[in-house]
Parts: structure tokens; C-alpha cells; sequence
């Protein structure tokens, strides 16, 4: 199955579709079969193989210079990774190997652990 991301006008994910592999034999075949079926213009295909960066999920964002779609950030600290296209802090997070967990805390822009 292919799937497709339905794009608002300001190329946010407000839902995902799949289409049969035998349907969309391209993205542009998908997106006229979608397009058709929904009387909507605005898609994007979306793949799990990191394609396009990351799956689209709702929410997200198709940031199309970047060819990726793009998670909505998480803290106002955070910064893109141009390469993922992935949120991270500005502080790298503590290694979990004795299992703790840890919550980002925005206000002193640090890591807390969960006890």
C-alpha cells in the first residue's frame, strides 16, 4: 500500500490515506486517484523508509525546500536537525542505561530525572 498525506493550504497534515500499490504505480497516479476520490487537490506520497525525511503523521508539516515532512516542535528551545529534519534539545539527553527516565524541562532547559 501507498500512503499519502492530505495537505491544509499551509502544507500541514491533516490526515493519511493509503492507496493501493496497483492505484498509485506513481506518486502523481495516487495523488489523481485521491484527488478524484476526495475532490481535493493537495497531497503528498509519505514513506517509512526515510524518504521525505520522516512518515507524515497529523500534524506535521511538509516543508517542500526540504523535500521532508517535518514533526511540530516540541519546546521553543529546541532546534531542526537538517539532516532528520527531527526536533532535538539544545542539551544532548542522559544515557538510560540503569533505566531512568527523563522529561525535558523547558524552563531550565535541561533534562529531569523521573524518579
Amino acid at each position: 500500500m501507498a500512503t499519502f498525506a492530505k495537505l491544509s493550504l499551509g502544507s500541514k497534515v491533516v490526515s493519511v490515506h493509503s492507496v493501493a500499490d496497483a492505484v498509485a504505480t506513481t506518486e502523481q497516479a495516487g495523488i489523481d486517484f485521491l484527488n478524484k476520490l476526495h475532490n481535493y487537490p493537495f497531497w503528498k506520497q509519505t514513506f517509512n523508509d526515510g524518504t521525505r525525511k520522516n512518515d507524515a503523521g497529523i500534524g506535521y508539516v511538509y516543508d517542500e525546500d526540504r523535500d521532508a515532512f517535518i514533526p511540530k516542535k516540541p519546546y521553543t528551545s529546541w532546534v531542526l536537525n537538517e539532516s532528520t529534519c527531527r526536533w532535538e534539545a539544545p542539551v544532548a539527553k542522559p544515557d538510560s542505561e540503569s533505566g531512568q527516565i527523563y522529561n525535558w524541562n523547558e524552563e531550565t532547559k535541561s533534562w529531569d530525572e523521573i524518579v
